[in-house]
Parts: C-alpha cells; structure tokens; sequence
C-alpha cells in the first residue's frame, strides 16, 4: 500500500490518479473526507500532517509514503512511519537548496525537511522540484478585475513544471528501487519571465493580456497579506537579490519517466476552466 498525503493538492492528486491507474494500491491523506472525489478503487482516509497521531490509522499496512516536506511536526511524522513498517518514503522539497543559503527562511525549511527524512533511518528519495506551472493560479484574481497582470520581478526567469510531471517522478520512485538514497532536482521544459508566462496564458485562454512589472514595495506588500514575513524577505532575497536561480533546464523527468517535461502550454491548455 503506498500512502499519498497532500491528496487533494496539485502534486498529490494526479500521483493518486497515476498510481491507481498502474494497479498499485493507493490510500489518500486528506483533513476532510468527502470534500473531493477521488477515482474508484482509492483507499480515502482522514489524517492531517500537523497531527501526527492522526495518522495511525492511515499508516497501517503502508510500504511507500509520499509526504510533502516544510511540517515542524515532520521528525514525529517520519518516526511514526518507520513504527509502521514503512519501507521507503519520497519526500518532497525544492531545489532551492541546492546552493541556496541556508539561513534563508525557506531555504532552511527544506533543509530541515530532508534532515528530518535523513536522521529517520527510512530509506528515501528526495524531490527537488522548480517552482510550479500551477503558480500561475495565483493571478486568477487579476483576471476577474481585467486583462493587466501585475508581477514583480521581470527579469526573473523560471523552469517553471508542471506538478503532474513531479507526480509521474514521484510514481516511479515510489514502486521502483533505482532512485532510493537519491535527491533528483526536477524542472520544467523551458525558462520564461513574468511577460511570457502571461503570453502563453493569453494564447491558452484565448483573451489578450498584457504584463506590467509590479514594484517591490507594492508586491511586498502584498505577499505580506499571505505569508510570514520572513518568508516575504526569502523571497525577496531570491529574486530581487539574486540568491537563487529558478531557470536552469534540468532533463531529470525524461530520464526518469522517458518522456520529456511538459512546456506550459501543456498545463495552460488542461487548467485553462481553472481561470473562468
């Protein structure tokens, strides 16, 4: 049985859908069961990450566990699946710790998480994604009030991917032996700025839109009304300063799955009703 928590998010769903439609046996994590239809034959169960004792009964007879890092209560997560019998988890992080710095407050979150999986003893392999063409969810409101996107950072190019190719990397770490003890850095087809991101959400949608670079004190505040504040500073420090470089092109999805990462366009055109 392989436990997939974060169920009902963007990684997490399409891993349950991928995982089920290999035959494999599939439970879903989720805090309210009911809330989201899952396909048949998935084993759907209530649990919440921030509890770990809410998890007992998920984890029985659990081999693989694909758990989502950044959880102060991850170390007690993790101890509870080796109790469990749990042969082998994939954890899932960013990329932005490999070279990032380590006092950087997400940065050292992730660092955190894959210490906690390390210090565990279960064996692991870690994810180390790009940031997610599904972030592009986050503009739906500007949408709604016109055909303007404001973003900041205009220069900063991402390898943005799509979580269902994180998903299909997931699927094969969790039900094959090769990439056990591994940390795989995964990215998307391509590096696109802010403006041609909005270019290929205009061309999906079918609407013109333009792209106007927002301002940092405007976008901080903003992020603000969102985040912690030391998570606004990391993300500043990311793009403004330059700490961290989201547009390297890494070919670790078509080495893994055999097939290439999908470009945006892709993404745009299945999510596309996500936006009206």
């Amino acid at each position: 049985m392989i436990l997939v928590t974060g169920a009902t998010g963007n990684i997490g769903a399409s891993l349950t859908r991928q995982l089920a439609a290999a035959g494999q046996p599939v439970r879903a994590l989720v805090r309210r069961p009911g809330s989201t239809e899952f396909p048949p034959g998935i084993d759907v169960v209530q649990g919440d990450l921030v509890a770990p004792e809410s998890l007992a009964g998920a984890l029985d007879g659990v081999t693989g566990l694909f758990l989502l890092g950044g959880f102060d209560t991850l170390e007690a997560v993790l101890a509870q699946a080796r109790s469990a019998g749990v042969k082998r988890v994939v954890l899932l992080t960013s990329r932005c710790v490999i070279g990032g710095a380590p006092d950087n407050a997400i940065t050292a979150m992730w660092l955190r998480s894959e210490d906690a999986l390390h210090r565990s003893g279960l064996a692991g392999t870690v994810l180390r994604p790009s940031g997610f063409q599904s972030n592009l969810l986050r503009w739906k409101d500007q949408l709604d009030r016109g055909d303007v996107i404001r973003a900041p950072w205009p220069e900063a190019a991402i390898a943005a991917i799509d979580p269902s190719d994180i998903a299909a990397v997931a699927a094969v770490a969790l039900t094959e032996t090769g990439y056990l003890g591994q940390a795989l850095e995964l990215s998307g087809a391509e590096p696109l700025t802010p403006a041609e991101q909005v270019a290929i959400l205009a061309e999906g949608l079918g609407k013109p839109l333009s792209y106007e670079p927002q301002p940092d004190d405007e976008a901080r505040a903003q992020m603000r009304r969102g985040m912690p504040e030391s998570f606004v500073d990391a993300q500043f420090r990311f793009f403004s300063a330059g700490e961290f470089d989201d547009s390297r092109v890494v070919d670790t999805v078509q080495q893994v799955t055999g097939r290439p990462a999908r470009p945006l366009q892709g993404w745009v055109a299945e999510h596309r009703q996500a936006f009206t």
